[in-house]
């Protein structure tokens, strides 16, 4: 898929999802504006450094989910307090947060295994190349 079908395929499953939520279930989301609240330096600092953003940050925290999601997928819990907190007003930067969310904590889940996968292969291949020149040295 392309990435422009990609994007305009997550924004309306995003939108129908918060449509659902709020027509069928009376979830009353966020009628709060973004940058009345915060700036610039907050959207930098919590896309490089999600973890420490939250903990020193005044966004709201607390409970057995939200630590889960700090502890496991920072980028997630930062997209779902966006759309709760600020859907109607800035749908835009809500988008842009599941985007940042959707390819960072996959992006960074790639590269940790990809790096993991190709050390241990290089460790377990010299170990492997030290055991069979160490074989047969011996008579």
């Amino acid at each position: 898929m392309k990435t422009v079908t990609k994007l305009v395929v997550l924004f309306l499953a995003i939108t129908g999802a918060s449509t659902i939520l709020i027509n069928l279930f009376d979830v009353r989301l966020g009628f709060e504006n973004f940058w009345d609240n915060h700036g610039l330096f907050l959207l930098i600092f919590i896309t490089l450094f999600p973890r420490l953003t939250l903990l020193l940050s005044s966004i709201p925290f607390g409970g057995f989910f939200w630590w889960l999601g700090f502890l496991f997928a920072p980028r997630f819990l930062i997209s779902i307090l966006a759309t709760i907190f600020y859907w109607n007003q800035n749908p835009i930067l809500v988008l842009a947060s599941w985007l940042v969310a959707i390819g960072g904590e996959s992006g960074e889940k790639y590269w940790v295994t990809k790096r993991t996968v190709y050390h241990y292969k290089q460790r377990v291949g010299d170990r492997k190349e030290v055991f069979e020149a160490d074989f047969k040295r011996r008579p």
